[in-house]
């Protein structure tokens, strides 16, 4: 089962960028598909943005056009480029790996986007 664990969280204002890593380890990483999710305080688990094994992308009609998903599967990594970023987009923000029935997630980073 792969390992991941995310990095690049922090504070944030008001139409700034971050960008987001999650580093895989345990498993063949150019297998799994990857995601994005992110959890605000009283809401549910959301799908941010989603990258297969053949690079295809999917993205929440939310974060379209600010939010760029893309994988190194030399460097075992999948990043987050956030843009314009929004107080709405203020979240825990989790990565997860996905295959056939076997599904991961980490630990989580923390997104403020505040002025």
């Amino acid at each position: 089962q792969v390992q991941l664990v995310e990095s690049g969280g922090g504070l944030v204002q008001p139409g700034g960028f971050l960008r987001l890593s999650c580093a895989a380890s345990g498993s063949i990483f150019s297998i799994y598909t990857m995601g994005w999710y992110r959890q605000a305080p009283g809401k549910q688990r959301e799908l941010v943005a989603s990258i297969g094994r053949d690079s295809s992308t999917n993205y929440a009609d939310s974060v379209k056009g600010r939010f760029s998903i893309s994988r190194d599967n030399a460097k075992n990594t999948v990043y987050l480029q956030m843009n314009s970023l929004k107080p709405e987009d203020t979240a825990v923000y989790y990565c997860n790996a996905k295959f056939l029935s076997a599904l991961s997630w980490g630990q989580g980073t923390q997104v403020t986007v505040s002025s």
